[in-house]
């Protein structure tokens, strides 16, 4: 039996975030248009790696998905000594904007899931007009909590464990076993007290509500697709939120929960496939503006 090699390269990139140099890895696949992916709290960019080895979506995008700092392979900055961690809104903000920089990146699509899709509206908010559309999974302006997370991080409690154990509700009956237990690994193998420091951002700094009306989707198109089975961001929040944000396009996704990249790759692959063909047909609208300049 011959091996199998698949499509996608792993590097690492320095970038300087908060006036400090992180070494952050990275896998891409394709060519053409930048499709940066991020992952959800407490994991890392392996969730991305059946759409990073889908040679058709490669055809027309350059699919990059990289690792947080302090997530994966990312490690902590070199400054850090033991410091609890806690992601903020500025901070995500900031290590997306420089990794498409380093990488000189121009007019990349962001899509990100469930922190990542939050975040995914604050570029919108703040930043439109540095991408070419933007695409948020199980994405809203708020959630409210429904999880305590001082068990994220306690020393007589395995963190990897009762990480998996609380987001495994949020898998969808109908994705398949290998899929699952892949999704859940990876929360088991995440650094400690990592997820409760992403969900800082998620439950108290990344709160949107009240924002989100300040979307331009005549700048940069919003696409938000959300699981049918998702209960940490519910169909309703979705819809809640895109109802501020005219031109928004929201699809409801069948048996699918808050992991659709990777607890069904090809069940997701059936909402995403429309989306990205619309966005590698349509032109940039800096190229439709510069045209009619």
């Amino acid at each position: 039996m011959s091996g199998h090699i698949e499509p996608m390269v792993g590097r690492y990139v320095h970038v300087e975030i908060g006036g400090e140099r992180h070494r952050i890895y990275f896998e891409e696949n394709g060519k053409g248009i930048p499709l940066v992916c991020l992952h959800t709290a407490g994991s890392d960019n392996r969730q991305w790696r059946h759409l990073l080895a889908d040679q058709e979506f490669a055809r027309d995008f350059r699919i990059i998905a990289f690792d947080m700092p302090f997530h994966g392979k990312s490690n902590p900055p070199p400054s850090w000594t033991g410091e609890e961690y806690q992601l903020t809104t500025a901070r995500y903000t900031e290590t997306i904007r420089a990794f498409c920089r380093a990488l000189n990146l121009e007019k990349p699509v962001v899509m990100g899931c469930s922190i990542g899709g939050r975040i995914v509206l604050n570029l919108a908010i703040d930043h439109a007009a540095e991408f070419r559309a933007l695409i948020g999974l199980e994405a809203a302006d708020f959630q409210a909590p429904w999880y305590d997370t001082a068990w994220l991080n306690r020393p007589d409690v395995h963190g990897g464990e009762v990480c998996a154990a609380l987001v495994s509700g949020l898998i969808a009956p109908q994705s398949p076993d290998v899929t699952r237990h892949e999704t859940l690994w990876g929360y088991k193998q995440g650094g400690p007290g990592v997820f409760k420091g992403d969900l800082y951002f998620y439950r108290v700094d990344g709160d949107l509500r009240g924002r989100v009306a300040a979307i331009d989707t005549t700048i940069c198109p919003l696409y938000l697709l959300t699981g049918e089975y998702d209960f940490s961001c519910m169909p309703e929040d979705t819809r809640r939120t895109a109802a501020s944000i005219p031109g928004a396009s929201v699809t409801i996704m069948e048996q699918l929960g808050h992991f659709p990249m990777s607890e069904n790759p090809k069940q997701f692959r059936r909402y995403i496939a429309p989306v990205l063909g619309e966005i590698a047909k349509t032109p940039s609208l800096s190229n439709k503006q510069g045209a009619h300049a």
